[in-house]
């Protein structure tokens, strides 16, 4: 940090202290002391129509962080022990966590009885249960544990992955472990998943996911969060979109279902890690956006009203609450609305509240893990000014606290839960279609687990004919987990009237077909078939499952999906992830097509998509012969693209001089070529050709280097699948939706202004090169992208910033990363007087 941020960062801490001081803030509720267990549940408020429940606290439990239930309804729980006991987190390293089973003797709702599975850990903080064992991740390694003698403590102990969590810090290190409908287990945070098979655990790559905490919905999609944006999800099963190595996706995985970061405590927060920086904090002190967002749960129950099946509820441990969510579909996309904004699900007074964890129990209620801690920063974030309130505040002691609450409506009475593991297989079978997820899930792991083939004929009579759509979902899920493939004549299913069970079942077809070639042929004509008005949904499907049949019959069906749904991000990605090595077939298949000759910006995106692939690619005659279709007697859209395509990523390093030709085409020297600019310079770098070499040729007439070429190369892609609908592909925006991009002083302007815009957005008139825009000739509101990470609003930046003749420097994800930090607060859109006066001040404190 340089010497002007820390007196800028000093400044700010003062001025925050001070004014806290004057409103007497930092006296609420004097020292900020510890309750008991029933002092705090009078410090809730919770929704009305509903009650929060004692579940279990200390002694019985202490500074949980993960709980999930087994078959028989016990409740197990990670105690992460170590975990900052005092202002420097010198316990750390100390194999003082546990695992405990907590069983509630007399049926009443309340744990009496706690049993530890597992002792002596280091910082524990993950947990996956199996029939007689756990899955658990302590000491930067993941260990697979037996209890071979049922008495609920670990008998062995062996180490499965010595590279999981090996990270160490517990805000950013793999964690949690949720066993989806497809029989893997996904953590957050991490790019692995696990599988028990025929004896041993298999572990494979996936898709980076999250921060702390993973869900699945009723159709196994994957929800997680970032402590910065509430909700995440994955609109495709795992895998799929990153299949083909010469095509990046730009949508699918990390989807953000809200921009939505507004949060309403019912107390003052000053103990935040950036309370200092004006705006974090209302005049009340009190937290305005998430901070600490974590472990989204989604209510697959029926025990509250039915307007909250499928809600999802998100802990906030630094602003003391957890926030509800309402969740819709919006064709292939959820897309996430606070029900009541202003107030939220749970909120309380208690500063220690910590909810860090949630879960759906047996009995339908709404747990909560309350790690009741005063300190809940990790020592390796402690900003001067935390360290400070928290002292002030007595929040470093007591410590080994905790509790878990349960919340369940007014009017509920407990219900014990039904023992699963003592019920024969035909009796599990009927719970794969029980009306709640918690049992419906355990059902499918008891079966796989079991892998009884006797089973089979009544799972397949249950997907056949079975009333509940969930329950043949399951069904098909606990055939695929016990290796039952499906026999040709079920087929049928992907004419199913149910379109959940036609895109799960062309999944297992599609994985069934990759060592069977008849049945291959058989799937591909039968998805031939379903392909003509496919819904939107189904199409989806038949995009990702299309890469494992042969390549005629792939392309076929993906020409029917594109030419269906070219207008769809998330399908276009699919249609690409199926293509791999194939996309100059596929490229010349649509120009040949007569409905491809008219233009329009979706076609333009797509065609630009595939040329960007064959040139990743690699293959020297497939570049060549694009320059071939390209010198045309007469340019159209059609080759513009094209070989703008081909100069945008010829600026990847690995593209740098591919391809060697004796001399240089005659296209180039055309003086009609359809290139602007420094684009022919660009493209020639792809080349090598006699007389110079292609690493002297400048790359967009700018000063960006390798990293800032690969930095636009991916913000166009980016560019394409987000923001082209509103600016045009050619940054000339769009006709009543956005405007300008080319020679707009927003963009070419401060770097940081820039990045506000697409972190919060902007609304009302405003004005680009000496022209003023307003509604209705642009949409009103240019929504936020806050849900992006950092380098990929970065990248994006930098893109439109050295694009249609912008020249400016590139844009680095820290510095977003610090912006996204310094405007914490910011829950609405700017306008463009008020961004500019926020710049003034920022720039006069520095």
């Amino acid at each position: 940090m340089s010497f002007s941020r820390i007196l800028c960062s000093a400044f700010f801490i003062a001025i925050a202290l001070s004014s806290c001081k004057k409103q007497g803030l930092l006296e609420e509720e004097g020292l900020s002391p510890a309750r008991t267990a029933e002092e705090e549940l009078e410090t809730f408020q919770v929704e009305p129509g509903f009650r929060v429940e004692l579940v279990a606290s200390e002694p019985l439990v202490e500074d949980p962080v993960l709980i999930d239930f087994d078959e028989d309804g016990r409740l197990w729980v990670v105690e992460m022990r170590g975990y900052m006991t005092d202002i420097e987190g010198s316990e750390e390293d100390l194999p003082i966590g546990r695992i405990s089973v907590l069983e509630d003797e007399d049926g009443d709702g309340k744990m009496d009885k706690s049993t530890i599975y597992l002792d002596s850990l280091v910082m524990p903080r993950a947990l996956g249960l199996v029939s007689g064992g756990a899955l658990v991740a302590e000491n930067n390694s993941l260990w697979f544990t037996r209890d071979l003698d049922g008495d609920l403590i670990a008998d062995s102990k062996e180490l499965l992955d010595s590279t999981y969590a090996s990270n160490g810090i517990p805000e950013h290190s793999d964690n949690g472990f949720l066993r989806n409908v497809d029989n893997w287990y996904y953590s957050a945070k991490s790019r692995l998943r696990y599988r028990y098979e025929k004896g041993a655990w298999i572990r494979d790559s996936t898709e980076f996911r999250g921060q702390w905490g993973i869900a699945q919905d009723d159709e196994g999609r994957l929800i997680y969060n970032y402590n910065w944006s509430q909700l995440h999800g994955d609109m495709v099963p795992a895998n799929y979109l990153s299949r083909n190595a010469n095509h990046q996706s730009s949508t699918g995985i990390d989807h953000g279902l809200t921009i939505d970061r507004k949060i309403f405590p019912i107390r003052s927060n000053p103990a935040v890690n950036r309370g200092y920086i004006p705006g974090t904090l209302n005049e009340e002190g009190r937290l305005l956006e998430f901070t600490s967002a974590c472990s989204p749960v989604v209510y697959r129950s029926h025990l509250f009203p039915g307007e909250y099946y499928g809600n999802m509820f998100v802990m906030e441990n630094a602003g003391n609450i957890v926030k509800r969510n309402v969740v819709r579909e919006n064709g292939i996309l959820l897309e996430a609305h606070d029900p009541n904004p202003g107030r939220e699900f749970l909120a309380s007074t208690d500063e220690r509240f910590r909810p860090v964890h949630g879960a759906i129990g047996p009995d339908g209620g709404l747990y909560i893990v309350d790690m009741y801690h005063g300190i809940v920063q990790h020592g390796s974030y402690m900003t001067p000014y935390l360290k400070e309130q928290t002292l002030e505040r007595g929040l470093e002691t007591p410590v080994h606290l905790g509790r878990i609450w349960r919340v369940v409506p007014e009017n509920s009475h407990y219900k014990k839960p039904e023992k699963l593991s003592e019920l024969e297989d035909g009796q599990l079978i009927s719970f794969l279609s029980h009306t709640d997820g918690w049992y419906r899930d355990r059902a499918q792991r008891l079966l796989v687990e079991r892998n009884n083939k006797e089973i089979v004929q009544n799972l397949k009579e249950l997907l056949i004919n079975g009333e509940s759509e969930l329950g043949r979902f399951h069904a098909l899920w606990v055939l695929e987990g016990v290796h039952e493939p499906l026999d040709e004549s079920m087929l049928i299913l992907l004419e199913d009237p149910s379109v959940l069970i036609q895109t799960n079942s062309l999944r297992i077809f599609e994985g069934q077909s990759l060592e069977d070639a008849s049945l291959r042929q058989k799937l591909g004509s039968a998805m031939a078939r379903i392909s003509e008005n496919a819904s939107e949904k189904l199409a989806l499907q038949l995009a990702l499952s299309a890469g494992v049949l042969e390549k005629n019959q792939a392309a076929s069906i993906l020409f029917q999906v594109i030419q269906e749904h070219k207008d769809s991000p998330l399908i276009r990605d699919a249609v690409m992830s199926s293509l791999e090595n194939a996309e100059y077939a596929f490229l010349t298949q649509i120009l040949k097509d007569p409905s491809w000759q008219n233009q329009d910006t979706d076609k333009e995106i797509f065609l630009e998509m595939l040329t960007a692939a064959v040139v990743k690619n690699g293959e020297i005659g497939e570049i060549k012969e694009l320059l071939v279709i390209c010198d045309q007697p007469d340019f159209t859209w059609k080759e513009e693209v094209i070989l703008g395509a081909m100069a945008i990523h010829a600026s990847d390093q690995e593209a740098l001089g591919l391809v060697a030709l004796d001399s240089e085409p005659e296209l180039f020297q055309r003086e009609d070529l359809p290139l602007e600019g420094t684009r022919l310079e660009m493209l020639k770098r792809l080349f090598s050709l006699p007389g110079f070499s292609p690493g002297e040729i400048a790359s967009t007439g700018n000063s960006l280097d390798d990293a800032g070429m690969k930095q636009f190369a991916q913000g166009r892609q980016k560019y394409l699948a987000s923001c082209a609908g509103c600016h045009a592909s050619n940054g000339k925006g769009v006709n009543r939706m956005g405007p300008p991009l080319a020679g707009s002083e927003w963009v070419l302007g401060d770097e940081k202004r820039l990045s506000l815009i697409l972190l919060h957005g902007i609304e009302g008139p405003i004005e680009v090169a000496g022209k003023k825009y307003d509604a209705p000739d642009i949409l009103p509101v240019m929504p936020a992208h806050s849900t992006m990470d950092d380098g990929s609003i970065a990248a994006i930046l930098t893109y439109i910033r050295n694009e249609w003749g912008n020249q400016a420097p590139p844009v680095q994800g820290r510095t977003v990363g610090g912006v996204r930090h310094t405007s914490q607060g910011r829950v609405y859109p700017w306008s463009a007087a008020e961004l500019n006066q926020h710049m003034e001040s920022l720039n006069k404190a520095q």
